[in-house]
């Protein structure tokens, strides 16, 4: 790489190594589970999720790309620095990472060890006390791998992707030419809102989090690789993102398919994992098993890797005093703690908390897009941002399990989606607002 330029070669591993960083825990369990359940709807609900888990993602990367890495440039300091540990803590050591080292047990080590219910105690204790050596060495690979981030390019992009590309392409093939049954009936929510309900399944991935995130990460490691200018970074993380869009969008395309045709195999699956792991066990027996154990693992450490790296990186800046690889340590220790709290509580606390930052999150992309149309877009930035969280708090404490219905007359509530119009409206009011003639003319 010389002069400012990437030769073909190191762009596609970037991408692979971008599409990488996102192909973690729930993008494997969501979309069979979701696939199931919508059956006859598969093909609305999974628009609905490709949106959120997608072209979202997507969009995103670029609205960064656009910003030149500083996307919340135009909040207050202090707003700013708080939604940015927010969205570091959720994708980092507070679900995302953790769940990602869940699934990789769950799916990827558990099944060659469950001994089954009728276990004498001494084989009932070295289950119980698997989840937590399992995660200690995961996470410790994950550390190590962490503590070195010039490196991520060449470990991630040019070594691991490429294999795991290779291992979810035969899957993909086996769903097609080997489904299990026809596609059942559509249930509960998917019956009759099976789009919207997979726009918010989408949210579970936490894709549109991480691509602020992750977007800040690649510009990094494009400066390090010698890109310094914003326009050669933009080209770049824009090709980047394009490639992670297409990958994501073969892998859920397949997953969604896979779960609507897993007829029997689904019985009393409450994730996607479940679905996958019974399917790969039937069409492929014990080396399925293995190969899926290898796919699983490799896309959550992956993605584990670039969220720890992601968020010591923030917060070396935000605490100099801290330095890199310490909060490495800090934050794979951290991850240990929380993935033994168990994946299905871990899913259930996360759902309320995604529903309330996701639209702040995609408020931001919105109005990053819209910058340059706005007259005042610092005001526009702070008042639509604003609009989006108050509604995400209301979508939220519904999806917690709390009594709402005094909102049950507000669009697209009963859909968790009250957010959406509101914060619209705003953007439009925004983009009317003309500054006073005299400070114009000044100006």
């Amino acid at each position: 790489m010389q002069n400012n330029k990437m030769s073909m070669t190191d762009t596609l591993s970037l991408g692979f190594m971008t599409f990488a960083f996102f192909l973690g825990a729930g993008n494997l369990i969501f979309p069979p589970l979701a696939g199931f359940l919508a059956g006859e709807n598969m093909s609305l609900a999974m628009v609905g999720f490709l949106l959120t888990a997608v072209t979202l993602p997507l969009i995103t990367l670029i609205a960064v790309a656009k910003a030149n890495g500083k996307i919340m440039g135009l909040l207050p300091p202090v707003a700013a620095m708080m939604l940015a540990v927010a969205i570091y803590i959720i994708i980092g050591p507070a679900f995302a990472a953790p769940r990602a080292g869940l699934v990789a047990y769950e799916m990827g080590f558990k099944p060659f060890i469950d001994f089954g219910d009728d276990t004498f105690t001494l084989l009932g204790l070295v289950l119980n006390s698997s989840q937590l050596l399992y995660t200690l060495i995961f996470f410790g690979i994950a550390m190590l791998l962490s503590l070195f981030p010039g490196k991520l390019l060449d470990s991630v992009g040019k070594v691991l992707t490429p294999i795991m590309l290779l291992l979810l392409l035969g899957l993909a093939v086996s769903v097609i030419v080997l489904p299990s049954g026809d596609i059942g009936q559509a249930v509960g929510e998917y019956q009759h809102s099976p789009l919207s309900k997979g726009i918010l399944e989408g949210y579970n991935t936490m894709d549109t989090l991480a691509s602020l995130i992750f977007g800040m990460l690649i510009i990094d490691i494009l400066r390090k690789k010698g890109i310094e200018a914003p326009k050669e970074q933009t080209k770049y993380l824009v090709r980047a993102a394009f490639i992670a869009a297409a990958g994501l969008a073969f892998v859920y395309i397949s997953l969604f398919y896979l779960g609507a045709s897993a007829g029997s195999l689904a019985a009393g699956a409450d994730n996607g994992g479940v679905i996958l792991t019974n399917y790969v066990n039937v069409q492929f027996g014990a080396m399925g098993q293995l190969l899926l154990a290898a796919v699983v693992s490799l896309a959550c450490l992956t993605t584990v890797v670039g969220l720890v790296s992601a968020c010591a990186e923030y917060f070396n800046e935000l605490m100099p005093s801290l330095s890199y690889k310490l909060l490495v340590v800090i934050m794979s220790l951290a991850c240990v703690t929380v993935a033994n709290v168990g994946l299905a509580q871990l899913i259930n606390i996360s759902i309320p908390v995604l529903v309330t930052v996701y639209p702040v999150a995609i408020a931001l992309v919105a109005v990053t897009y819209l910058t340059e149309h706005f007259d005042r877009p610092a005001l526009a930035h702070r008042l639509v941002l604003s609009v989006a969280l108050i509604f995400g708090i209301i979508d939220g404490l519904k999806a917690a399990g709390l009594d709402m219905s005094v909102f049950d007359v507000m669009p697209m509530h009963s859909e968790g989606m009250a957010w959406l119009l509101p914060t619209g409206l705003v953007i439009i009011a925004c983009l009317m607002i003309k500054r006073p003639k005299a400070q114009a003319v000044l100006n």
